[in-house]
């Protein structure tokens, strides 16, 4: 995840069941977020293991009857057809999953608009639009998906799958200003970030999923292999090796060390366009995690007018440096656009001039929070010897290290397979003039895959017409059963 953190400990092969803070000692984001990694891997885990891959309750305590995310196919005007995606909760990999969608709760007026009368209209006699009972396909809350892109319609023809797309991915207060507390001052940095569940129900015809009819288990069985398909097979290695003309500089570090950088670090290498080496997969770079952004107040062609532009010089812009313009809706469609450079900066007016006007419908919209991230694979080389880019970002070379900067180089194992998002979170630390990376008993950095973003998968419908559909939900009923119950009928709980 994205975040200005110092690293990411959390180990699940190490067993630890908790996190012990000592008396006297310095307190790190480090332990306390290792903290929050045990609780979460603890919590999915076990419900994964008791409800299976994916599941609903049967009743749930909120009242809704059934599991939700129930899928129903509505025949639409202007050949937008539609899904209704019925409340309540489900559980894929342990995911806890809510579709339940908000209802509009009574204000009370503090003047200008009139209270609205007992019918529900105000005293022009204008009856406000209803809220939907449940979400729909088309105003799902991170699925934004676009009645003009024609690969957002569903399918055109039957049967086609609607299944659920789940993953994590982290929250600031710059995509959610109710985060940052006021009260510390607008010159003080925001606090803790947020991770937050991040779910779509997509669709699948039965061309991509290779399969043209059948029962349940067989649907089940090729959306299995489907997912299969969309795993992440790129593996990567990092290490630090003093590069040439490191006794140039011998007072800027040790004259030992590998990794040359003048401060701790934490880098994250993350596929931009995914696909393979041979398919023209890029990757970029960050030394801060990927948390230098800065909030968009306005876009006006290929100058972006900018809240803030940093708190000081390491964590602000410099003409030259890549950037990427995203949004809510962006960054859950994952769908990535070429990466911009920064030709002007207006300092007095806070606004930056890009290389090219960012694609449309991305970052022009407040709503949806938008703001630049800063990336750093540009500012490294000499002046005409910058790294070659396409679309912004770096290809992915294989079988040879790449050397970033300071010292850290990193490794493409051939043969990979990657998919945008992907990322590896690369700690340098200038006491060891090194990088904390796996190695073996020899000293040899071993080949990782990435540490992220997990994504995870679950059928919900098999529509196989306007008013057909076969549902492939799994349900599950709670644990406990009454002790009358079982008093009653001790034979049969013993059968059973």
């Amino acid at each position: 995840m994205y975040g200005d953190f110092s690293r990411l400990t959390y180990q699940p092969g190490k067993h630890y069941s908790a996190v012990l803070a000592q008396q006297g000692r310095v307190q790190l984001d480090a332990d306390a977020n290792e903290q929050t990694a045990i609780e979460l891997f603890r919590s999915r885990t076990l419900a994964r293991d008791l409800i299976g891959p994916d599941g609903g309750p049967a009743h749930s305590a909120d009242g809704h009857d059934g599991p939700g995310f129930e899928i129903a196919y509505v025949k639409g005007t202007h050949d937008q057809d539609d899904l209704t995606i019925g409340g309540g909760r489900y559980y894929v990999d342990g995911i806890p999953l809510d579709a339940t969608c908000p209802q509009p709760v009574p204000a009370v007026p503090t003047g200008g608009l009139p209270p609205l009368d007992g019918d529900g209209a105000d005293s022009d006699g204008v009856i406000p639009s209803p809220v939907p009972a449940t979400w729909t396909y088309w105003n799902q809350p991170d699925a934004y998906r676009d009645p003009e892109l024609h690969s957002d319609q569903l399918p055109s023809a039957f049967p086609f799958l609607a299944y659920l797309k789940v993953w994590d991915r982290s929250v600031t207060a710059v995509e959610d200003p109710e985060i940052r507390e006021v009260a510390l001052g607008a010159a003080m940095p925001d606090t803790a970030a947020r991770a937050k569940t991040v779910w779509q129900v997509l669709t699948l015809s039965a061309q991509d999923l290779e399969v043209r009819d059948g029962g349940p288990a067989t649907v089940r069985a090729a959306f299995k292999t489907w997912t299969d398909a969309q795993r992440s097979t790129g593996r990567l290695a990092a290490r630090a090796e003093r590069p040439e003309g490191a006794a140039d500089e011998p007072c800027l570090v040790r004259p030992d060390a590998r990794y040359r950088g003048p401060e701790n670090q934490l880098y994250r290498i993350e596929i931009h366009q995914g696909g393979t080496a041979e398919r023209g997969a890029t990757f970029k770079w960050s030394r801060e995690n990927g948390s230098v952004v800065f909030p968009i107040a306005e876009l006006d062609g290929t100058w972006v007018a900018l809240s803030t532009l940093g708190d000081d010089d390491k964590l602000t812009l410099d003409v030259g440096d890549r950037v990427e313009v995203c949004d809510s809706a962006y960054t859950s469609r994952g769908e990535p656009a070429s990466l911009l450079s920064v030709e002007e900066i207006d300092l007095p007016g806070r606004r930056v001039r890009l290389s090219a006007e960012p694609l449309p419908g991305i970052g022009a919209l407040p709503e949806r929070h938008p703001f630049l991230r800063r990336w750093d694979h540009a500012s490294t080389g000499t002046p005409g010897h910058r790294p070659r880019t396409d679309g912004g970002a770096l290809p992915v070379e294989e079988g040879a290290w790449i050397e970033l900067e300071d010292g850290l180089q990193v490794y493409f194992n051939p043969g990979g397979s990657y998919r945008s998002g992907d990322f590896w979170l690369v700690p340098t630390r200038t006491v060891t003039g090194a990088v904390e990376w796996p190695a073996n008993a020899a000293g040899d950095p071993l080949l990782q895959l990435p540490l992220g973003i997990d994504v995870h998968y679950a059928p919900l419908a098999w529509i196989t017409g306007e008013n057909s559909h076969s549902d492939l939900r799994s349900v599950f009923r709670p644990l406990a059963t009454p002790l009358s119950d079982v008093s009653a009928h001790p034979q049969e709980t013993e059968e059973n």
